[in-house]
């Protein structure tokens, strides 16, 4: 019987891959990845050839598995099934296959890199991945006044503007809070400030490129 491993990488800076994601990347017989594409890009970087598959081929891996042949998991970037897909695949998996060993290698992740420096104590907080982007979405934004933790969650450059606004309806423009920018790449920035001051930054389309990760304190905490 084959290993999965599910392979944390890059969520940027493509030196952030640890070596033991690199070895097992090397050793393995298949890599499954969410876009081929992207994937390419980090392979040919650490100069890694191996056979690609898209992990929606579920009974392809299944079967792979089960002649024996040791397959990584890797998503675009970041942790595997953490607001990425995969979470179906391992459990498809396991339910097909009688102890079957799946190892997660650990790694990059963006949502506990803004936390580690957001200045805001981390023992508790809940973690909401990407808001609703049609439906649900008000409910999405009314529900975070029932939250007392640290709220933290995803953002894509062309919905930011619309959450801050629903933010700012809910919490108040003066509410404070951190968002983290192109975390580990070239344009890497933390902002730190009120929604009104978010919305003025953000407001350029330069400055709204790639993905953002919100942490909402819910505190009288301030960095």
């Amino acid at each position: 019987m084959g290993i999965l491993y599910v392979v944390a990488t890059p969520i940027g800076n493509l030196k952030d891959l640890t070596f033991r994601a690199l070895e097992t990347l090397k050793n393995v017989d298949f890599i499954i990845t969410e876009k081929k594409k992207v994937a390419k890009k980090l392979l040919f970087y650490y100069q890694i050839q191996k056979p690609l598959i898209n992990y929606r081929q579920k009974e392809k891996i299944l079967n792979l598995l089960k002649k024996g042949k040791n397959l990584a998991f890797i998503t675009d970037a970041g942790t595997p099934n953490i607001s990425d897909p995969g979470a179906d695949l391992v459990s498809f998996l396991l339910k097909n296959i009688l102890g079957i060993k799946i190892i997660p290698l650990p790694g990059p992740s963006a949502l506990i890199a803004a936390l580690s420096v957001s200045g805001i104590s981390a023992h508790q907080f809940t973690f909401l991945g990407y808001p609703p982007s049609k439906k649900g979405r008000k409910k999405f934004f009314i529900n975070l006044l029932s939250l007392a933790k640290p709220v933290v969650f995803y953002e894509s450059s062309h919905r930011l503007t619309k959450t801050l606004n629903s933010l700012k309806e809910i919490l108040g423009e003066d509410y404070f809070l951190i968002i983290a920018h192109e975390l580990t790449k070239i344009n890497e920035e933390i902002f730190r400030g009120s929604l009104k001051e978010a919305e003025n930054y953000f407001s350029s389309p330069l400055k709204r490129k790639g993905e953002f990760v919100l942490i909402l304190p819910f505190s009288n905490e301030k960095t």
